[in-house]
């Protein structure tokens, strides 16, 4: 059978061919049943009747010659009737028999018959006739005996000839008959053999080709099985390995969190210090504003403006202090932000936003480093400004006739140190800014991280359920791959 065919189009073509088989074998039988029956049938209707009436003509021939007999010797004339009834069931008996198929020397036997019939009769109404005259007894009993009686004999020597043919013909019917029926009984059985032995066959090699398709079918199966439970074990392996990911990165997510609200928290110290560092930078200002207006008492504002210069430098070194910590806090953001950049390129496609928020929070690190950097320039500013001053105070003290000269350089001090403490608190209020946004955008990774973890920990658990269903489906494939070949 062609491999191509299906399971079901090879059983129905066994199914059909076996049907086929068997209705050869029936038709066969049938047919040898009918002509044996058509043998049987023949038999009967023919050489069967044909001796029957065979034996109707010699029983009415012997009860002729009885009637005849009766009457030559009673003259009874009720016997007359039994005559013609005699030889009317003769001559009915007689043309049943030439209605009948016969061979010529059959038909040649009942012409004789019918004429040797005829002439018996015609000598006997003689003699019977002679008796109704009231001959003498030994003249009708001589002419019965000479004429009739021979006659008789000769007519039932022709129907025993006949009946002879007739039972001969029977008998080579019956055996042909016979004949008929046990070869159509040895046609029967061979056929039925043979039919036997093509359906063994058939079941056979219907049976082999299917336990192969079977089996091949089995074992594409088995290796998908086997390689669809690797790709399982693979996932997952992958998807533990992804979920131990994510959680390590959550907690440094978390912790990067913390770090940006200390960032906050300081950049907002810085503000505030800002602040104090432009008010007092104001009230300089006013205090050089008196002293034009009273040169008398320069003295005591050059020590005001010592003790503020002094405590300006004090704020300048708490801020540069500050900065380091900005700064060293924006580097560890970095760093942190790369090693985000790195886990969310291994967790494939799920980390991507999370790369794009970490490819975000390393620019603001970035930015926040800058901004620290001019910040730090500032403040060198400063502290360059604030030694200026105390210097000019103290030459201020010494003669207080050059203050007066240098009252106009004090001024413009002052007036740079405004514009740079303004300048400090806009960069201040930046950092406050921008470190909001970075704890907000961390906010944004922690949801994201916590998603994709949920995601790999449901991964995680339809792998597992994965790997079981193919783990039993690999036995099961096993099972049948048992099977088919037990049955091979």
């Amino acid at each position: 059978m062609n491999r191509s065919w299906t399971f079901s189009q090879k059983l129905a073509a066994g199914l059909a061919t076996m049907a086929i088989i068997a209705l050869v074998i029936s038709g066969i039988s049938v047919y040898a049943l009918r002509m044996v029956v058509s043998e049987k049938d023949y038999v009967i209707d023919v050489h069967a009747r044909s001796l029957i009436k065979a034996q109707v003509l010699q029983s009415t021939g012997t009860r002729r010659i009885a009637i005849n007999r009766a009457f030559l010797l009673t003259k009874n004339q009720s016997l007359l009737t039994n005559v013609a009834e005699n030889r009317k069931i003769f001559a009915d008996a007689l043309d049943d028999l030439k209605k009948l198929p016969h061979n010529p020397e059959e038909s040649r036997l009942l012409d004789e018959i019918g004429v040797l019939s005829n002439a018996q009769a015609t000598d006997a109404d003689k003699a019977m006739q002679l008796r109704q005259t009231d001959a003498p007894l030994d003249r009708v009993a001589q002419e019965f005996e000479t004429v009739v009686f021979p006659e008789n004999q000769k007519l039932s020597k022709a129907i025993d000839d006949f009946a002879a043919t007739q039972e001969t013909e029977l008998a080579n019917a019956e055996r042909a008959a016979s004949s008929a029926a046990n070869w159509a009984t040895a046609i029967v059985i061979a056929v039925a053999v043979a039919g036997a032995f093509l359906a063994a066959i058939l079941v056979w090699m219907l049976s082999r080709s299917l336990s192969q398709q079977i089996g091949t079918a089995v074992q594409h199966m088995k290796n998908s099985s086997s390689e669809l439970q690797a790709s399982a074990n693979q996932q997952l392996t992958g998807a533990r390995e992804q979920a131990t990911a994510m959680n390590q990165i959550s907690t440094t997510i978390k912790e990067l969190l913390l770090t940006a609200k200390q960032i906050a928290d300081s950049a907002q110290r810085v503000a505030h210090i800002a602040d104090e560092s432009a008010t007092a930078a104001h009230n300089g200002n006013e205090t050089v504003r008196r002293a034009h207006e009273d040169v008398s008492g320069i003295r005591r504002q050059v020590d005001q403006i010592v003790t503020h210069m002094l405590d300006l430098g004090a704020k300048s070194q708490q801020i540069g202090g500050i900065l380091e910590i900005i700064n060293e806090l924006a580097e560890q953001t970095n760093i942190l932000a790369i090693n985000a950049t790195i886990e969310a390129a291994g967790a494939g496609e799920a980390g991507r936003r999370f790369g794009v928020v970490a490819d975000e929070i390393r620019k603001l690190a970035d930015r926040v480093g800058g901004s620290t950097k001019e910040i730090r320039g500032l403040i060198e500013q400063i502290r360059a400004a604030v030694n200026t001053t105390v210097m000019a105070t103290e030459s201020g003290s010494k003669a207080v006739d050059a203050g007066a000269r240098r009252f106009e350089e004090v001024a413009g001090a002052f007036k740079q140190i405004t514009d740079l403490l303004g300048t400090t608190t806009e960069a201040t209020k930046e950092i406050e800014l921008s470190t909001k946004q970075q704890s907000t955008a961390v906010e944004q990774v922690v949801t994201a991280v916590s998603s994709v973890a949920q995601a790999a920990k449901e991964a995680e658990a339809g792998s597992g359920q994965v790997l079981q269903t193919v783990t039993e489906l690999n036995g099961l494939s096993s099972d049948l791959a048992r099977l088919t070949q037990s049955q091979t």
